[in-house]
């Protein structure tokens, strides 16, 4: 297969549209060829093209920031002098200063096809921005690595943030292609959009079913998204951020684990099996400790479960992470009723909304974590409608 990248590199009649226009980039350290060039090294050293400025999202372009909510300023490359602007510094979103600088924009994100990344919302606002300022948008297109399936409840209108730009569901089953292309159609964007589209890329073909695992190197897209693995999981291990359990940030296998020093987790186990145990299909769970170097629960022995989907028990179409973490947290509720378990210190520069409310997109799912007399099958009524929902509203936009 091709990434949007290869394509355009390799394609003279392709880039001739964007011959005499001021480029810019939007990318970040996964935004590489498939030699692992870096897009904006490739895209320089390409004849006829003229890249003047780019756009660092959250992290930065080349990877500068590691740990989460740490901002990036604004630098000029040292290798090729232009000025690279920060997304996630003093501006969310571009000023009129840096988009005078461009006609054209390239976007090169690799996500990992969950709502609340921030280059999601990154890729909405520069949109907007775009249609405001009469400038082009051309999307390179790359793989989700999670594939097609959905899952979670689309996000309620006003409890919009930087992790959860657009009524969305945790689980979207798009390329970035596509989902601007979503996005554009929803918002009415008067924008010059074009999308280059990746060739030979089967979304549903084993063994990766999204990640082309045989072709394409994993590069980081952030700094603890480290693995295919990760990227499964994070559906729904990153609704952990919203708790007082640890999402085993301060470890190697950051958002594949959760756990915490005073819960039995065998406990919680067994619960979940008598609860839900369709919940549990798809992957392999394994009890496991662990001591965080930093963040919650920093130097503590924790007790927890690592999730498994890197091994040949893997089943994609029913791995569903998204109600494995809501089962996670309902056990720990009904065996724990007094658990301190909501997050209440600030989240991604939120003060007054709860961080589980902005990750789940509403109240629904912490209300439902704390009733007791809620069962799994009043979650899974509201998932059901809203994933039927989505599959309708992404169909005219699916490229592949």
């Amino acid at each position: 297969m091709k990434l949007g990248i290869d394509e355009l590199l390799g394609n003279s009649s392709q880039r001739k549209p964007l011959e005499g226009r001021r480029l810019a980039l939007l990318g970040h350290p996964a935004s590489v060829t498939r030699e692992c060039r870096h897009t904006l090294d490739a895209l320089i050293g390409c004849p006829n093209l003229r890249v003047v400025s780019a756009f660092g999202p959250q992290h930065g372009m080349r990877g500068d920031k590691q740990d989460n909510m740490i901002e990036s300023d604004d630098y000029v490359d040292p290798h090729h002098g232009i000025p690279v602007f920060s997304l996630y510094g003093k501006a969310r979103r571009p000023t009129s200063e840096m988009m005078d600088t461009f006609d054209v924009l390239l976007v090169d994100l690799q996500d990992i096809g969950t709502r609340i990344y921030t280059y999601v919302a990154t890729l909405t606002y520069m949109l907007e921005a775009c249609a405001e300022n009469g400038k082009g948008v051309w999307i390179l297109d790359r793989p989700n690595p999670i594939g097609r399936p959905v899952e979670g409840s689309i996000l309620e209108a006003g409890w919009e943030s930087l992790v959860g730009a657009a009524p969305l569901p945790m689980r979207h089953g798009l390329t970035f292609g596509e989902l601007a292309l979503w996005y554009a159609a929803l918002k009415r964007l008067d924008v010059d959009l074009n999308v280059v589209p990746m060739s030979g890329y089967n979304p549903e073909a084993p063994p990766g079913f999204g990640w082309p695992v045989l072709e394409l190197a994993w590069v980081n897209p952030s700094p603890n998204a480290s693995s295919l693995n990760m990227a499964r999981c994070f559906p729904g291990t990153v609704l952990f951020e919203g708790t007082t359990l640890s999402e085993g940030r301060g470890t190697t296998t950051a958002l594949e684990i959760v756990g915490a020093p005073d819960i039995d987790f065998d406990a919680i186990l067994d619960r979940m099996r008598a609860l839900a145990p369709r919940w549990l299909a798809g992957c392999v769970l394994r009890r496991c400790f662990f001591e965080p170097t930093f963040h919650k629960h920093v130097g503590g022995m924790c007790s927890g479960i690592q999730i498994h989907t890197d091994n040949a028990t893997y089943r994609h179409e029913d791995f569903r992470p998204y109600r494995l973490a809501a089962l996670i947290l309902k056990s720990i509720r009904l065996l724990y009723p007094e658990y301190k378990l909501w997050r209440e210190f600030h989240y991604e520069y939120e003060t007054e909304r709860l961080a589980i409310d902005l990750l789940s997109g509403g109240t629904f799912l912490r209300n439902w974590v704390d009733n007791s007399r809620a069962e799994p099958g009043d979650l899974e009524e509201r998932l059901l409608k809203d994933e039927a929902q989505w599959l309708e509203s992404r169909k005219p936009h699916l490229l592949y």
